[in-house]
């Protein structure tokens, strides 16, 4: 089993990782992380831990998680607006066939204002890409 366990363990935090050094050298045979860094997804932030060195190796390793990472939730993002966009269908069914005048008053304003807010956010960004696309020419 020690040797199928990766050098690098990357424990998964709010805006990031926590970084540790996997260790299964040593006199028990247990597993020990040892914690070596910090890392921030969103601004690329690599602290090292304490009073710790990275070595050229942990630092490349580090940035390889960082830039699959960052890429995974890129993914993930898109992944969850596709399924938004499955969820206004199913709502439109929902209210064209099943949702009763009570369950309509509940929601419509509320969905008609996030509608009309993100419509608005996406008519104002295809307009600054149609720009862009002219400047560029």
């Amino acid at each position: 089993m020690p040797g199928d366990l990766p050098d690098y363990y990357f424990r998964i935090r709010e805006n990031g990782a926590a970084v540790f050094r996997v260790d299964t050298e040593n006199r028990q045979r247990r597993i020990e992380f040892e914690e070596i860094a910090a890392v921030n997804v969103k601004n690329g932030n690599i602290k090292p831990h304490g009073d710790t060195k990275l070595s050229p190796e942990d630092l490349a390793v580090i940035r390889k998680w960082l830039a699959d990472r960052q890429a995974l939730l890129a993914e993930r993002d898109v992944d969850d607006i596709l399924r938004a966009v499955d969820h206004m269908n199913l709502t439109s069914q929902w209210a064209q066939s099943r949702a009763t005048d009570d369950q309509l008053e509940r929601v419509t304003d509320l969905l008609l204002l996030a509608m009309h807010d993100l419509r608005s956010v996406l008519v104002r960004k295809k307009a600054d890409r149609i720009l862009k696309g002219e400047a560029a020419e």
